[in-house]
């Protein structure tokens, strides 16, 4: 079985290059592009395993490639890479279809943790989706091969992280999940984001499938408790 490719997408050529180094290490194959449109030309051409994706980039930032990626309907795993701390970025990039954030500096143990924990999501998520095929409900059609999503006929696009959490969701109805339950479930155990990230995706989901956004019948706020999807 050939090693998984591993795009790094870093203009600091010595960050790149240890970034290289210890993903080999881990039995990974990595390749290294320094600028925004090289990495275009890679993900679209031959889509990686995963793409561990800095934010500050020449020519194109780290958040408008994966915004065109998304577009493009590709779903390749994007781990994004920055120096910015603040909850906004995490949120805008989590929201253009992010797998996971990491704050530089950050320990290379808990980076390959967090590579390893989204690659095994993406391969986990695409054996159940095979299983399941089709679910209904509402005006709501979700194909979990294809991952198409049509609202009253109409195609909805979803981030990557919508659609897990949305799978979660139909797989596990009229259960009760906390905020932490959910980011450990969607997100992986490595993710140390806030509830609020919870929040925010469900807002999401409810303003591309409920009928009235304001008033949810599928997705549930229980008070005091967290979610519960009614199909």
């Amino acid at each position: 079985m050939s090693s998984p490719r591993i795009l790094i997408v870093e203009d600091d050529e010595a960050i790149a290059a240890g970034l290289a180094l210890n993903l080999r290490l881990e039995g990974y194959d990595p390749k290294v592009v320094h600028d925004g449109q090289s990495a275009m030309d890679e993900i679209l051409s031959a889509p990686p395993a995963l793409v561990l994706l800095d934010i500050n980039l020449p020519h194109k930032d780290g958040l408008a490639i994966l915004r065109e990626v998304r577009e493009q309907g590709n779903l390749t795993p994007v781990v994004v890479l920055s120096a910015r701390e603040g909850e906004y970025d995490k949120v805008a990039a989590l929201r253009l279809g992010a797998d996971d954030y990491v704050t530089k500096p950050f320990a290379l143990a808990e980076l390959m943790a967090r590579v390893a924990a989204v690659l095994r999501r993406f391969r986990t998520a695409s054996a159940v989706g095979a299983a399941q095929r089709v679910s209904r409900f509402s005006d709501v059609h979700v194909n979990l091969d294809t991952r198409e999503v049509l609202r009253a006929d109409q195609q909805v696009k979803l981030t990557h992280l919508e659609f897990e959490l949305l799978r979660f969701f139909l797989d596990n109805p009229g259960r009760v999940y906390e905020r932490q339950a959910l980011l450990r479930e969607v997100w992986g155990v490595t993710h140390n984001g806030s509830p609020r990230t919870v929040d925010n995706f469900l807002a999401q989901l409810r303003g591309k499938l409920e009928r009235d956004p304001e008033s949810p019948q599928h997705f549930i706020t229980v008070r005091g408790a967290g979610y519960r999807f009614d199909p």
